[in-house]
């Protein structure tokens, strides 16, 4: 049966997710939803990365798999079936063994902090209204790709069977106003990300930032992290895959 991979993008403010809930309004039910107006079938996606509800997304896919003939063309009808916070940018045939999940490389996430009360940005920005220094969080972001073991920052119930996460970039610019985070892994854990913003904010006010961090990893104990970092700042960049991925065989 043929496969396709649909490539999506979201702002997460209104939803409980991205994987598809019981009596919870996702990216994923939506999507469903909107396929099955425009197709008169049911389809049964698999996501790519499951972002956390009030989690933002600039690229996302899900692959599904059908007998019809999809065309990109059809985009444009989806569009305006979906909501407006949702949005379906490409459409691709690709091979029946392929996996949007477990062929993804990697996935690169921003999170984005300002000091100023800006009323445009309060969507999709945390507003921290206290000090911040850069050069210590910059000191931080550099520890993290040193360990794969990242049981502290997983919140509790994760349904995963290893903790393991292969960290490639980790690191904190500006950028105009705002204090961006950038990370990119293999693989995240349900609540990792905010759980390393929010704990590096915190530890960044102590004399011992380093050490103190270090510590909180190094203990694979999630009561030692701090995971109120506010969802709406972050956002899921990309996903990439092999360069020839999406070519049919």
């Amino acid at each position: 049966m043929p496969r396709y991979f649909l490539e999506i993008s979201y702002r997460g403010t209104n939803y409980s997710g991205f994987q598809v809930q019981e009596n919870a309004n996702t990216i994923q039910a939506e999507v469903e939803k909107a396929l099955a107006v425009l197709y008169r079938q049911s389809f049964q996606l698999t996501g790519s990365s499951r972002t956390d509800a009030g989690v933002h997304a600039l690229q996302n896919y899900f692959h599904f798999d059908t007998e019809l003939l999809l065309d990109a063309r059809q985009l444009y009808n989806l569009n305006s079936i979906l909501p407006p916070d949702i949005a379906a940018n490409n459409l691709f045939p690709v091979s029946p063994n392929t996996h949007c999940r477990f062929d993804a490389l990697s996935r690169e996430y921003k999170y984005y902090i300002t000091r100023k009360k800006n009323p445009f940005l309060q969507s999709i920005c945390y507003h921290y209204p206290y000090p911040l220094n850069i050069e210590a969080l910059q000191k931080l972001a550099a520890i993290i790709p040193e360990y794969s073991e990242f049981t502290s920052f997983s919140k509790k119930n994760s349904d995963v069977k290893t903790f393991t996460c292969n960290i490639f970039f980790s690191q904190w610019r500006i950028e105009d106003e705002c204090y961006v985070f950038y990370i990119t892994a293999n693989r995240f854990l349900r609540g990792m990300i905010r759980g390393l913003i929010a704990t590096m904010l915190k530890v960044t006010k102590g004399r011992y930032a380093e050490k103190e961090f270090r510590q909180i990893i190094e203990s694979n104990n999630n009561n030692q992290a701090d995971f109120t970092a506010p969802p709406h700042g972050l956002f899921l960049v990309s996903v990439k895959f092999p360069g020839d991925y999406f070519k049919i065989e």
